[in-house]
């Protein structure tokens, strides 16, 4: 029976977080959660309702409203900002185990993810101070200026997946902007949300800016979207839900920042760097357990190479570590859930239909319980195939030769998702020409997933709507207004005056 080691001081009942107090919910109601390892639980965690989301967006509310922390100059909320950092950077070892023990993810790659959140909020503190917006003369009569405001209560609702460096994505340019902020962490995986009352504190982050409810999506996460005094709402997850959220928020007109779900491509000419495709494959789709929106969990191969490419991806495949979450050496973790991981291994059934297994499709021999399931590959398979075409999430990808350019591109394009695009060849023309015609909000070309802070991250077609990432995010989070001031003899026409 595979076993798992606890965290010392493991907390067992998970509270919300409203207006600087850990509050259980107004009812009382809470849901159990579990390790994915043994899928035994381990504590309960508080199930927000619309009572509890009322409760935490007034407390948003008031401190937007009536407290310092819009008021601020932007220096002074950097200073807050790089202190969370530092508060975040003392808990690296705490938070990677918590959210190994919480989410199945490696170690190793868990660490990675406790510095890129840190490295949030150091950057939108450079942002803040940095930042600046434009003045114009017309003429000699006036001068327009524009000017950036917070916008309000920000609700951001965030993915199981590298929860707490996704959270701290949405965190750090919400604060940032001067907005209070209500979080709904995804109830799979809460256990590093925890941790964020104590940093906020730690930072000196004034009660009521930073509100956490926990809850099941279709109540709290439902209740979010529709409150009337949340204007802006920044959500990560499935294109389903993204959709229902669209309908919801278009009711009180509020402005909405999706990111997706993806099937994206890696296309590999003929003429690549052969050795490095394959290691960029392998990691696209099986880092993270292939838990991750960006996987490159659709390789397009030349033909002239797409044999020699599938075998050796199979090889690479079989030889991944899969493993305990806490055991450095592990490459593949297990999988968040038991209801996740019935709809991985039923698209490998689907799959066994569709195409040809060449790698996976099981369980390890060596783990005999837990949501673990072998990197699997599947070759020779049709754009019209389910495997081609949705959404599996998990360490599963599917290998489709081509002939020609053209015929790449149309392969690339050929799903309703359009997150991210990997491009390989040795021929710089041809890959700018195919990153401009491949459909995603964002393609690599000869590299993995490597992203400056800077950049704008998000889809478009069923991967989502606006963009965050740098000054994206500080625009999705403020409102741009304008003034207008005479500064010489601007005379208005004068209407209903007599005429000589």
């Amino acid at each position: 029976m595979t076993t798992v080691k606890k965290p010392a001081d493991l907390p067992t009942e998970l509270l919300h977080h409203i207006d600087g107090k850990d509050v259980p919910s107004v009812d009382g109601a809470t849901f159990p959660v579990a390790d994915p390892v043994t899928d035994t639980e381990y504590g309960t965690v508080a199930a927000g309702g619309p009572a509890d989301i009322d409760n935490a967006v007034a407390a948003a509310r008031k401190a937007f409203e009536e407290g310092p922390w819009p008021r601020m100059s932007d220096r002074e909320r950097a200073k807050v900002l790089n202190r969370i950092a530092d508060a975040i950077e003392s808990r690296a070892d705490r938070l990677a185990e918590l959210e190994t023990f919480d989410t199945g993810l490696p170690v190793t790659q868990a660490k990675g993810q406790a510095h890129r959140a840190a490295e949030n909020f150091r950057y939108f503190a450079d942002v803040i101070v940095a930042q600046h917006e434009d003045a114009y003369l017309v003429g000699d009569k006036q001068v327009n200026y524009a000017i950036r405001q917070p916008a309000g209560v920000a609700g951001l609702i965030t993915p199981w997946n590298t929860p707490f460096m996704l959270e701290t994505w949405k965190l750090a340019p919400s604060l940032a902007s001067g907005c209070t902020v209500v979080l709904k962490p995804a109830e799979w995986s809460p256990l590093s949300a925890s941790l964020l009352p104590g940093i906020m504190a730690e930072a000196g982050v004034p009660d009521g800016v930073f509100n956490l409810v926990h809850g099941i999506g279709e109540s709290a996460g439902a209740a979010l979207v529709a409150h009337p005094d949340v204007p802006r709402l920044s959500f990560t997850g499935e294109s389903g839900t993204g959709q229902i959220i669209m309908r919801t928020a278009a009711e009180n007109l509020k402005e909405v920042s999706m990111e997706l779900g993806g099937k994206s491509p890696c296309v590999v000419f003929a003429d690549a760097d052969f050795d490095k495709a394959v290691d960029a494959a392998v990691f696209g789709v099986f880092s993270l357990n292939g838990e991750r929106c960006t996987a490159s969990s659709r390789v397009l191969v030349q033909r002239e190479i797409y044999d020699a490419f599938v075998e050796a991806l199979a090889a690479r495949a079989s030889a991944v570590r899969v493993g305990l979450p806490s055991d450095p050496a592990t490459e593949v973790g297990a999988l968040i859930h038991p209801e996740h991981y019935a709809r991985v291994l039923e698209y490998v059934e689907i799959g066994k239909k569709e195409a040809r297994l060449v790698a996976g499709g099981s369980r390890p021999d060596h783990l005999d319980s837990g949501n673990f399931l072998s990197p699997t590959v599947f070759a020779d398979v049709a754009p019209d195939a389910r495997v081609f075409q949705e959404e599996i999430f998990g360490p599963v990808v599917c290998v489709t030769p081509f002939d020609t350019e053209e015929e790449a591109v149309a392969l690339a394009n050929a799903t309703k998702y359009g997150l991210a695009g990997y491009v390989w060849t040795s021929d710089l023309k041809r890959g700018h020409r195919v990153a401009r015609a491949v459909q995603s909000g964002m393609v690599w070309i000869n590299s993995h997933n490597v992203r400056d802070l800077r950049t704008p991250f998000g889809g478009i077609k069923a991967s989502g709507v606006g963009r965050e990432g740098g000054a994206h995010s500080i625009d999705f989070y403020s409102d741009l207004r304008a003034v207008h001031v005479a500064v010489g003899d601007l005379t208005p026409p004068r209407f209903g005056v007599a005429r000589p």
